[in-house]
């Protein structure tokens, strides 16, 4: 099995530019630290912590449409319900697996999986 590090996605409505040309389909690719830690450096970021998620997807969008790159000022204009899009996609991909383990009835001995969360939840 290959290890997948890009997602494509469809936006629900798309980044229009300023030909009139609309951007819906687009590439997303695994975040890395450096992509979570250095947009906390940015003064923007600090001013307003909601910016973060601007720059967040700057960094990890990788394709969107035929656009040349995606910038904070693309990013800006997507409308909201592509902004929310991305961002559950960006949790999707980014997302930890749970630890699941076997655990059995102490009362009727049956088995079962249960998750276990390592941070303390």
């Amino acid at each position: 099995m290959a290890y997948q590090t890009e997602y494509p996605f469809t936006l629900p409505r798309g980044y229009m530019d300023e030909n009139g040309t609309v951007h819906r389909e687009g590439t997303m690719r695994f975040a890395t630290a450096a992509d979570e830690i250095l947009p906390l450096k940015d003064p923007r970021v600090q001013q307003n912590p909601a910016y973060l998620s601007v720059v967040l997807m700057t960094r990890v969008i990788t394709k969107l449409g035929t656009l040349p790159a995606v910038d904070n000022r693309i990013v800006e204009k997507l409308p909201s319900s592509d902004m929310a899009y991305l961002q559950n996609l960006y949790q999707q991909i980014n997302a930890v697996e749970p630890i699941r383990v076997e655990a059995t009835c102490p009362h009727c001995g049956e088995k079962f999986k249960v998750e276990v969360s390592l941070l303390g939840e």
